[in-house]
């Protein structure tokens, strides 16, 4: 098919729905918020209980991606994802959810050719680069710190 770029705009055109992005914007700052404030009362609850304030936050963190992992397995993650977008992406669930929803969905195929091999396919380069900027930010800190 060989059509000109007046062509090809006209039904680039008819094809794009228009984007109601303050409608999503403030869609994505309430769910992120919402998972946010969760994270806070969670981080209280554990400093109610007795855990120091770095101690409660870790098991915040871990409380929440391990909340993010059980509701991406019950198919629940993607529903609110689709409401809240970004919103859901930047807190700590959003990553979690990136990891755990591809080694679901390639569980058919094995633990190592499915699981293990696709639960990296987000993790590796979070990891590499997170582990590279460690090492370059821990020089830099040592010469001129």
């Amino acid at each position: 098919m060989n059509i000109s770029k007046q062509e090809y705009l006209e039904l680039t055109e008819q094809a794009s729905r228009d984007s109601r992005w303050r409608t999503n914007a403030l869609k994505a700052f309430a769910v992120g918020g919402t998972i946010c404030l969760i994270g806070q009362a969670v981080t209280e609850l554990y400093r109610y209980m007795g855990a120091d304030k770095t101690s409660a936050a870790a098991w915040c963190s871990v409380t929440l991606i391990a909340a993010s992992v059980v509701l991406t397995a019950l198919g629940k993650y993607e529903k609110i994802a689709k409401d809240g977008g970004a919103g859901t992406l930047v807190p700590i669930t959003g990553f979690a959810n990136a990891v755990a929803a591809p080694a679901i969905e390639y569980k058919t195929e094995g633990f190592v050719t499915g699981v293990g091999t696709k639960i990296f396919t987000i993790a590796g380069p979070v990891i590499l680069y997170g582990t590279a900027a460690g090492v370059i930010f821990g020089i830099l800190y040592r010469l001129l710190g």
